[in-house]
């Protein structure tokens, strides 16, 4: 996995603090994209279950269907997170990997992440809708943007 989104926000708390607000409180500030969703219903209700090394961040869709998105790879509290990152409509040898670091910066802390992976899955893949690998992470980018934001609003 080469190419990548990286995307980083500052939140006014600790580590500590912002990485259990990624993790135990993502079904709250995750919001489905119409480029990005999971499904075509959306993305369901995210959550990390269970919470921990050995956990898998999984989604429970509208119609009660319980999908896993992909393992934890790395769990560091207030340091790092690594998760694989799955759509339904992979192969079974395709993945991406979204790493999260949590850095403190003074009195706030550096939420960066990094989605890699994207450049292995085909452009005439649903999930890429035909474009191009630069446009495509350069949406994507945005849309981790406002995901960041809706985390730190909710802190």
């Amino acid at each position: 996995m080469t190419a990548a989104v990286i995307v980083a926000l500052r939140v006014g708390v600790s580590p500590d603090l912002a990485f259990t607000a990624f993790t135990r409180d993502i079904g709250r500030w995750w919001k489905s994209h119409p480029l990005f969703q999971l499904s075509r219903s959306g993305d369901g209700a995210l959550r990390f279950d269970p919470e921990g090394p050995d956990g898998r961040l999984v989604t429970r869709f509208a119609d009660g269907k319980l999908w896993e998105i992909g393992a934890v790879r790395h769990w560091l509290p207030g340091e790092r997170l690594t998760f694989e990152w799955r759509l339904p409509s992979f192969k079974p040898d395709q993945v991406t990997e979204v790493d999260v670091w949590f850095e403190a910066v003074g009195g706030e802390t550096r939420v960066t992440v990094e989605h890699r992976g994207w450049d292995a899955i085909p452009p005439q893949h649903v999930a890429r809708h035909g474009f191009e690998l630069m446009l495509f992470q350069r949406r994507l980018g945005e849309h981790w943007r406002e995901l960041l934001k809706g985390m730190s609003d909710g802190i």
